[in-house]
């Protein structure tokens, strides 16, 4: 299974601009830059199961406690609830 691309096919979906991994990890680590990019980091943390989530960040480097604080500063953002930020 290609974990970047079942990431990216949920999590660029309903949106015009496609983010890439280097992107889409990017923005995982750097959560002010995460503001920009809100639907593409709701569908990841609301749509992409935990387990799918750890592997990809995984796969580009993002070490799982780093994964957490994301999750929790965009659902502190959003003022939605994820599975990774409870």
């Amino acid at each position: 299974m290609d974990i970047a691309a079942t990431v990216l096919s949920t999590v660029n979906a309903p949106y015009r601009r496609k983010l890439t991994a280097a992107e889409l990890a990017f923005y995982l680590s750097h959560r002010d830059d995460a503001r920009t990019v809100p639907g593409h980091m709701s569908s990841f943390f609301a749509e992409v199961t935990p387990q799918l989530q750890a592997a990809f960040a995984a796969s580009v480097g993002i070490p799982l406690a780093e994964l957490v604080e994301a999750a929790t500063a965009f659902s502190l953002y959003s003022g939605e609830t994820y599975p990774l930020a409870a």
